[in-house]
């Protein structure tokens, strides 16, 4: 009798347990629909729903927009003008230096894709920003010591007499500059997706709020990175690298500072296992189901039957009608059915598993034409330069290094940040009836196409460049043609205007489209883009060199520009970017936008 009365206590206890937390789930739902608390999953910093008027929004975005313009500081201060460092300081020679800024730059685009799983799989945006953040601000300070400690700087050079750094001094200063690419490249992914949290996505007010974030994000990398192309690079060459390389450090923790000061006012997503497994597990289930045939009927596809998907953090995916053999993972066997056994993610995965992979590959096309925008841009810190060595860099009594003139595309971008947001979107607005006045991939396209223009604009001042050195028989001498620097500010104010429509579109793209549970990794794919273009730039200078160079030619590139068609190689990337940029009008015009539940 007793075994009886405990069974049916027992189970009258986990029934009102159930019905409380059944009770409890209506309750959130009508509170999200009366629009109380977000509809996007976030939750406050203890795991539970968040009310939209005390947390994100612009209220939590201050404490992110501070942290990003003091990390981009803290990175431009070091990255500017590494290079003078290694030749100075350490004694290297001009190939080994740059050899090493190169390979340093590309480690910081890589390990983005570091941070990006981590983030999305296990910690969350929030404590791998929070990590790889400390990471960084230990790689600062190392570095800072590495140039302020007697023992760990090489020794001053004694007339032309410079004596090598020593192993130890080699290993303290690259390991602080390797704990900041992880740094920098664990927390790159991870901002701008955190701060876009702030968001509802289900509140079009909100929405609307968050196209304007991301201009603003960018804006805010850009004001980093005109103080230390400016200021901590003239410190570093005029007081001493020990307070260049220290300024940023203090910076860095400023940034830190910033960002855990707005703790309370965040909203966050949960973690939603890794993705790439995820992404594994259907193309595993799909080829063990080929020979099924995909029902005509989408609604026979497997999907969790209650409001919430079965990835965490992630809202359901609407079925979409493209890349059908990818459905075959999500067919439901007669074996499963009669077991009634749907367990096992390698052989069976919900349909919002299947579009998150569907999602990625119909992105592709867009992210790969971004590669040759930024071949494009990596032209500033080249080509553009040695265009500018070749030509009048004088002002009066004042001379200007060719490199400075990248400043006027910081400028351009902070020019066109605020009218894009303030101006040209309203305007926008009223015609295209767009929330954002322009789509992502409208504003994208635009920018491809003002990069055609910068191109050109390059080629058009080199055409003149060339003709004065013909007309002055300057062809010859490898010497400055007396045209002024000053003509090359439109291709790079052009290339800011391509910047904030392009580098900002994409961030935009990229996290709006993504699956919910993959933002981090899809920006960290879209940074990717930036090394890709580099390397893409290189190849195709070493293309131009071995065919122009060819039954001893000189070549279009030459030592002497004077005697050269730099001209030609400006309108083969203009060319390259306008077949680009009609490519991405096709693959754009082709897009299925993601549906969200």
């Amino acid at each position: 009798m007793k075994q009886v009365f405990d069974w049916f206590n027992c189970n009258t206890i986990m029934g009102s347990v159930e019905e409380e937390r059944s009770l409890l789930e209506a309750e959130l739902d009508r509170a999200e629909n009366s629009g109380l608390y977000t509809g996007d999953g976030s939750v406050d910093f203890n795991g539970n729903p968040v009310l939209k008027q005390n947390t994100g929004n612009w209220k939590a975005c201050p404490f992110i927009l501070g942290n990003e313009c003091c990390e981009r500081l803290a990175y431009y201060g070091i990255a500017t003008n590494l290079v003078s460092y290694l030749t100075k300081k350490l004694h290297e020679g001009n190939a080994s230096a740059a050899r090493n800024v190169t390979t340093w730059q590309g480690t910081c685009y890589v390990t983005p894709l570091i941070g990006a799983v981590l983030a999305d799989a296990y910690w969350g945006r929030y404590w791998t920003i929070a990590a790889f953040s400390t990471i960084y601000f230990i790689g600062m300070c190392t570095l800072t010591l590495s140039a302020s400690i007697p023992a760990l700087k090489p020794a001053e050079c004694v007339g032309s007499i410079c004596p090598s750094a020593t192993p130890a001094q080699y290993v303290v200063f690259f390991f602080g500059l390797y704990l900041i690419a992880l740094g920098t490249g664990g927390i790159k992914p991870c901002v701008s997706s955190f701060g876009a949290d702030q968001f509802d996505d289900t509140d079009p007010k909100e929405r609307v709020k968050k196209g304007s974030f991301f201009n603003w994000f960018y804006f805010s990398i850009n004001i980093g990175a005109l103080i230390s192309s400016s200021l901590i690079v003239w410190i570093q060459d005029n007081a001493g690298w020990g307070l260049g390389f220290g300024i940023p450090a203090l910076f860095m923790g400023l940034a830190i500072g910033s960002f855990f000061s707005g703790t309370s006012l965040y909203r966050f997503q949960r973690p939603g296992g890794s993705p790439i497994t995820r992404m594994c597990q259907v193309l595993v289930a799909a080829f063990h189901n080929r020979n099924l045939k995909v029902p005509e009927d989408s609604s026979l596809l497997y999907e969790t039957g209650d409001n919430h998907s079965a990835i965490e953090g992630s809202r359901k995916l609407e079925h979409s009608e493209e890349l059908k053999c990818l459905d075959k993972a999500a067919i439901v066997t007669d074996a499963e059915t009669k077991s009634g056994d749907f367990s096992n993610p390698w052989r069976l995965c919900t349909v919002t598993q299947v579009e998150e992979l569907k999602i990625l590959i119909r992105m592709f096309p867009i992210w790969a034409t971004g590669i040759v925008f930024s071949a494009v841009y990596a032209q500033m810190s080249t080509m553009f330069v040695e265009q500018g060595m070749m030509m009048d860099t004088k002002i009066g009594s004042f001379t200007i290094p060719p490199a400075s003139l990248s400043s006027f595309d910081v400028i351009s971008v902070i020019f066109w940040v605020p009218i894009y947001d303030k101006i040209i979107v309203p305007i926008a607005r009223k015609f295209t009836r767009k929330e954002r006045g322009f789509s992502e991939l409208q504003r994208m396209g635009i920018g491809l196409f003002i990069s055609v223009l910068c191109m050109s604009a390059a080629a058009l001042v080199e055409i003149k460049r060339l003709q004065l050195a013909k007309e002055l028989d300057l062809v010859d001498k490898q010497v400055a043609v007396p045209i002024n620097i000053l003509w090359q500010i439109p291709q790079y104010f052009l290339l800011g205007a391509a910047e904030v429509c392009t580098f900002i579109g994409q961030l935009e793209f990229f996290y709006d489209q993504s699956p919910d549970a993959m933002r981090s990794l899809c920006s960290a794919l879209s940074l990717l883009t930036t090394s890709l273009g580099n390397y893409l730039s290189s190849f195709i200078l070493t293309l131009v060199i071995y065919f122009t160079t060819k039954g001893g030619q000189i070549g279009w590139i030459p030592d002497n520009l004077n005697e050269g068609h730099l001209d030609y190689f400006f309108w083969l990337l203009a060319g390259l970017s306008f077949l680009n940029m009609l490519i991405y009008t096709l693959c754009a015009a082709k897009y299925k936008q993601k549906k969200a539940s």
